[in-house]
């Protein structure tokens, strides 16, 4: 987590001890088939008032029909925990900073950074609060979750990370929540702490915000980065278009959301039908709500919207009473307990006593609309009873983290956004530092005038309308009145290249619509590309590499798997970007500080930068670097060779026994800003495999209740060996998807395996 050899030497054989350790038989588990899957599933005493039916299609993807509401949260929660007990299990473990429990005295200081930061802080007053039909159908949840992990088979997986079954509370189930409603911002604040006060600090600064820098975090953050980035819905692409630009008459949308690229998928698909609700769509495991979904009148979709729903405070200058010291008792495994301060003001929990938050010897107090207790599970289940998008809207009131841009489309031919969130209402951001003064009563003001999505911007489009995001600056949104977003944007690459290719077909289709998702063309990086070939032509003696200019000329951006075109760039920005960046923009061990590399300063700067230089000293860089990128392209073969798909259990993280977790590796095609996203950095000289990007996939056409597909990078079932484990990947890698029906007729005839849940 640090880089300390004696840290790393500990966990190596921390791990390999718990490789003798019972459950490790997860390292090769036996094929399990649908059918005994199915046939494990505890319905013997299973906690329902009235029968209740639930429908499996060959995917397992679960039909659930239920003559109330309560029963269906049972059931719900009964597959939730069924399909994946250990994956809720461990996500509950990482909200309440419980890790050192699984892996032992190196986890203790991630524990601490998750305890200060407080994923459950604001529950005991959010369950106080929710009205109550949110209560009754929570608390009906846990009910069928609870019976399900204390009577299903133990996971393969449980014995090698200990966990043992404890019965999940409201106040658990809001600290996933609140995991899952992390502030990407975080990772930007971690990257760039350390710099603050610094030499450079100050331009460092003004280049994060000219470019609208993409959050990244450090490697002293290690395992608390990883869990920020694969839990937290940080990303995602949603489209929709009216009726009137469908051609089957109805308004379409898609909707792709970007996490962590490991299995199981961090969402699950279903299908339910009671008194109250009629709906399809994407669930996080171990929350009763459908993030992603459509009933019969409205379909929705939402993009993280990159919003500061965070302030950073320095209150260092405050009274010693204004500070209320906890203590965490830190259970490690195979050790002894240890204990942590937590601090807490009344800006926020003191985040710089974590050895992971680093404040650069400032005391820092972390402001989080997630510490509030705003209430998105009341909302989420609302929207899944709207009647159109208006309705839809009204329901985010009260909805607080993750910051989203809603997009909707309804039954009425319409589609529309809108801004889900609760937010300060700043006037502005300060221009020459991102932390702010306790004893400034604007900026402390502002968080006492909290504003949601009742009084922040939206728009419905009209019939012919067209609409895209994908976690850009929302310009729409800048309107007279309305608060400043943010500043951590993603680069417009994606939403320029979703808004083209809706432009480009007059009339969409489900499957226009299904084939964007999967398009692979950065139109930047064709632009960029062009620009640094053109100068590489002007210089003296011309191109320097002519196999390099040879493999870019007219390259369009298309980072397809077979092509060479895409390695040649990537080599080229390799060899180029670092010798740009001087010794005031690095960090101490020599390597660029903040989002230096990330897509969002490379469009911004690396042009500019280049022309700054003295013209003897960029004709040397650019001659350099073209040859060293040509070296490269003539090594490395394909963009897919290079560029890969790993399909592996989240387990893979662990070290020593991570590489048993691997099961397959394919070749991909994709790119940082592309609308089929597979994240990456600088690429080096050997294959790496994305670990972040395109992770589902939903399409839904208003014009027929039964026209939704969705798939996922994995499946359904999170029991390793399972028939139903990866066999979503061949589909996702062919561009097919599953149809998840609403008319009670269609899911008959598509889900023909049936359990029957009856009352005890």
């Amino acid at each position: 987590m640090t880089g300390n050899p004696l840290t790393s030497r500990l966990r190596a054989l921390l791990f390999a001890a718990l490789a003798l350790l019972p459950g490790c038989a997860a390292m090769s588990p036996r094929p399990v088939t649908v059918e005994h899957r199915l046939a494990a599933l505890p319905v013997a005493g299973a906690p329902v008032s009235r029968p209740v039916e639930i429908r499996w299609n060959d995917a397992m993807i679960p039909w659930i029909t239920a003559e109330n509401d309560e029963d269906l949260a049972v059931a719900l929660g009964l597959v939730h925990g069924h399909l994946r007990g250990a994956q809720v299990m461990l996500m509950r473990r990482v909200a309440l900073g419980r890790l050192a429990e699984v892996a032992g005295p190196p986890a203790a200081d991630v524990d601490h950074a998750l305890r200060i930061l407080g994923f459950g802080r604001a529950a005991p007053q959010i369950v106080a609060a929710w009205p109550p039909e949110t209560r009754r159908f929570v608390l009906a949840f846990l009910r069928g979750l609870n019976h399900a992990l204390r009577n299903a088979p133990r996971p393969p997986e449980a014995g090698l990370l200990a966990l043992d079954h404890e019965e999940i509370t409201p106040e658990d189930l809001l600290a996933v929540g609140r995991l899952a409603g992390t502030d990407i911002n975080w990772l930007a604040y971690l990257s760039l702490l350390p710099q603050r006060g610094q030499p450079g600090f100050a331009e460092l600064w003004a280049r994060t915000r000219e470019a609208g820098g993409n959050p990244v975090g450090t490697q002293q953050a290690g395992l608390l980065q990883t869990i920020l980035e694969g839990t937290s819905r940080s990303g995602s692409n949603t489209i929709a278009v009216g009726a009137a630009r469908s051609a089957t008459g109805g308004a379409l949308i898609a909707s792709d959301p970007h996490l962590g690229l490991n299995m199981p998928n961090l969402w699950l698909v279903v299908g339910m039908r009671s008194p109250g609700f009629h709906a399809v769509g994407l669930m996080v495991p171990g929350l009763p709500i459908l993030g992603v979904g459509r009933n019969p009148h409205v379909a929705w979709g939402g993009t993280n919207l990159r919003a500061a729903s965070s302030d950073l405070f320095d209150v260092g200058a405050l009274p010693p009473d204004a500070f209320r010291t906890e203590t965490a008792r830190i259970r490690q495994r195979l050790w002894f307990t240890t204990e942590r301060r937590v601090r807490v003001t009344p800006l926020g929990p003191v985040m710089t006593d974590g050895a992971l938050l680093p404040g650069n010897g400032a005391t820092l107090a972390l402001r989080w609309a997630g510490h509030t207790p705003t209430d998105e599970i009341t909302a989420l289940l609302r929207g899944a009873r709207a009647t159109d998008g208006d309705s839809f809207r009204a329901a985010f009131a009260g909805f607080g983290v993750s910051a989203q841009t809603m997009l909707w489309a309804d039954s009425q031919g319409r589609v529309g956004r809108f801004i889900a969130a609760t937010l300060p209402d700043r006037t502005g951001f300060p221009a020459q530092d991102f932390v702010l003064d306790a004893r400034d009563p604007q900026a402390t003001g502002a968080w006492a005038r909290l504003r949601d999505s009742r009084t922040l911007p939206a728009e419905t489009a009209s019939p012919q309308g067209a609409l895209a995001s994908a976690n850009n600056r929302p310009r729409w949104a800048e309107v007279a009145g309305a608060p400043p977003l943010g500043f951590f944007f993603s680069d417009d690459d994606r939403v320029l290249r979703l808004e083209q290719l809706l432009a480009e077909t007059p009339r969409h289709t489900p499957e226009s619509m299904a084939a964007i998702q999967r398009d692979i063309r950065s139109p930047r990086a064709a632009q960029l590309s062009a620009e640094l070939n053109g100068r590489l032509v002007a210089l003296p003696g011309g191109h320097p590499a002519p196999r390099l200019a040879a493999a870019l000329r007219g390259w369009q951006g298309d980072y397809a798997a077979d092509s060479r075109a895409p390695v040649a760039f990537e080599a080229l920005l390799r060899h180029l970007v670092p010798a740009l960046i001087p010794e005031s923009r690095r960090d101490a061990t020599g390597n660029p500080r903040g989002a230096e590399t990330q897509w969002n300063f490379l469009n911004a700067f690396l042009l500019r930068d280049l022309d700054a230089l003295e013209p003897a000293r960029r004709d040397a860089v650019l001659r350099q670097s073209a040859l060293a990128a040509q070296a490269d392209h003539d090594r490395l073969g394909t963009w897919g060779e290079l560029h890969r798909l790993r399909a592996s259990h989240w387990l893979v993280n662990l070290p020593v026994l991570g590489r048993y977790f691997v099961y397959a590796d394919y070749p991909t095609g994709g790119s940082r800003e592309t609308p089929m996203k597979t994240s990456h950095g600088l690429v080096g000289d050997a294959p790496r495999a994305a670990t972040f990007g395109s992770m589902a996939r939903h399409v839904s056409d208003m014009a027929d209740p039964d026209a939704n597909w969705f798939t996922l990078w994995g499946g359904q079932d999170g029991w390793l060996g399972s028939a139903a484990f990866m066999d979503q990947v061949a589909p996702w890698r062919e561009g097919r998807s599953i149809r998840v029906p609403l008319r009670p007729e269609t899911v008959a005839a598509e889900f023909p395996r049936v359990t029957r849940l009856a009352p005890p």
